[in-house]
C-alpha cells in the first residue's frame, strides 16, 4: 500500500476518532505529498524511498521548530510539534538501535577503508545512502565521527 493510501485511511479514522494532533499531521502529509506529484518534472508514482525523505523531511523541520520552541519558552508550540513527529514516525521503517548503527558504520568503514577524520565524506556518501529511512542523519554523522576520530 502506497504512502498515499495509508495517509488516506489514517486521515479518515482520525476524522472518526476526532484526534486534531493526527489530523493536523495527516494533512499536511498528503499537501506534502501532492506538492511533490504536481512538481515539475515529477512522476505520477512516487517510489517508496521517495515517500520516506518526504517524511523525514518532516519530521527534521518539526524537530528543529520543537528546539526554537523550547529555546524561546512556548512549550504549548513546542508540545504541538512533538505529537505531529510521533504520528509522522508511524510512517518510517523500523528505526535502527545505537548498536545496529555503530555495526552498519563499522561495516560501511571497512567496505571504504576509511582510515581518519579525512574520509568522513566518502563514509558519509555511503551510509547515508545505504541507511537512508532507517536512521536519522545527525545520527549517522556523528557515528561516523566518534569511529573515525
Amino acid at each position: 500500500m502506497s504512502l498515499e493510501a495509508k495517509v488516506m485511511e489514517q486521515l479518515k479514522q482520525a476524522m472518526r476518532d476526532k484526534n486534531e494532533a493526527a489530523l493536523r499531521t495527516l494533512r499536511a502529509i498528503k499537501s506534502a505529498i501532492l506538492v511533490e506529484k504536481t512538481s515539475v518534472g515529477a512522476k505520477e508514482t512516487l517510489t517508496e524511498e521517495e515517500e520516506v525523505k518526504i517524511i523525514q523531511k518532516m519530521i527534521k523541520q518539526r524537530k528543529d521548530s520543537i528546539a526554537i520552541f523550547t529555546e524561546q519558552n512556548r512549550h504549548d508550540l513546542a508540545e504541538k510539534e512533538q505529537e505531529e513527529v510521533a504520528v509522522l514516525e508511524n510512517f518510517l521503517p523500523q528505526q535502527l538501535s545505537a548498536e545496529e548503527l555503530q555495526a552498519a558504520v563499522r561495516e560501511i568503514i571497512a567496505q571504504t577503508g576509511a582510515a581518519s577524520a579525512a574520509d568522513l565524506g566518502k563514509v558519509m556518501g555511503q551510509a547515508s545512502k545505504q541507511l537512508a529511512g532507517r536512521a536519522d542523519g545527525k545520527a549517522i554523522a556523528d557515528m561516523v565521527k566518534s569511529l573515525l576520530s
